[in-house]
């Protein structure tokens, strides 16, 4: 037994919390319950505390809530093909999707996009840059959009042509871009996406050392001057020839392309197309 001030018992549990925003708050409510109960008991005064029992009680309750959490990640139903478009993992899983991504978050309208997407019950990637979370108001963005349920991806820091880059900055524009998205969000970005589509043996080779997975995309035309506009936009994207089952479709932020979204989604779905969520990419 060893005699403690309440507030100092409370704080060293501080050091069991870890994962996303939504669950360490769980985890605060089960320490702030449990530091209510001993404040009414014992007020601000020093108590005894058995420390193995204390750490069993809260403990037990802390692993129930990581067990929670780590049962809502979503069976993987789809992978990632090496022409970057992705197909069901057996027969009874619907082959006409479509995979959304959108390039260069959380710059002016990627969180007005994910809060349209989640409106309609739709997931997708948000390639993030790190020069758009730079800042308070950038990182306050990446958050929401996260915790509405979106993936994030990793689109270097600066947007660089990486083949122009040395070796240690290629390295640089992936791990540190890395390093501030899991200091916001809580987990490290799962899919990379190389500015221009131009990846690089140095960038694969890191990509790997992080486990993740690279992608290009199947067709995007929202950074083509004729299409910067909602009407074009939405009959191109829907109406392609490059369309078919397990396309991988780019999108920007852009103004024309959050108003031609609600557009492209009708248009796919009337062909009979749905959207993977990426949750689900073994």
């Amino acid at each position: 037994m060893k005699k403690y001030p309440i507030m100092i018992v409370v704080s060293i549990l501080l050091l069991v919390f870890t994962g996303c925003r939504t669950e360490v708050q769980e985890k605060q409510k089960v320490i702030d319950d449990r530091e209510v109960e001993i404040m009414e008991d014992y007020g601000s005064e020093s108590v005894e505390v058995d420390e193995k029992q204390f750490e069993e009680e809260i403990g037990s309750e802390i692993n129930e809530i990581e067990e929670q959490h780590s049962e809502k990640k979503d069976e993987p139903l789809y992978i990632l093909n090496d022409d970057h478009t992705v197909s069901p993992m057996n027969e009874n899983i619907d082959e006409r999707v479509v995979l959304l991504t959108i390039d260069d978050a959380p710059e002016h309208y990627s969180l007005e996009m994910a809060r349209l997407l989640k409106e309609k019950e739709i997931n997708a990637i948000f390639f993030v840059n790190g020069h758009f979370i730079n800042n308070e108001k950038g990182r306050e963005k990446l958050l929401e959009i996260y915790e509405l349920g979106f993936t994030i991806g990793n689109h270097t820091l600066t947007h660089p042509n990486l083949k122009d880059l040395p070796e240690e900055k290629q390295r640089e524009q992936i791990v540190q871009l890395n390093d501030m998205i899991e200091e916001i969000i809580g987990v490290r970005p799962r899919f990379f996406r190389a500015p221009f589509g131009v990846n690089t043996e140095i960038s694969r080779k890191v990509v790997e050392e992080e486990n993740m997975q690279w992608m290009n995309w199947t067709y995007g035309y929202d950074y083509f001057k004729e299409y910067m506009e909602k009407d074009p936009l939405v009959d191109i994207m829907v109406n392609t020839e490059l369309l078919r089952p397990g396309a991988n479709l780019l999108m920007h932020d852009r103004k024309w392309t959050l108003e031609a979204l609600p557009g492209i989604i009708e248009g796919l779905e009337e062909r009979g197309y749905g959207f993977v969520n990426p949750h689900t990419i073994k």
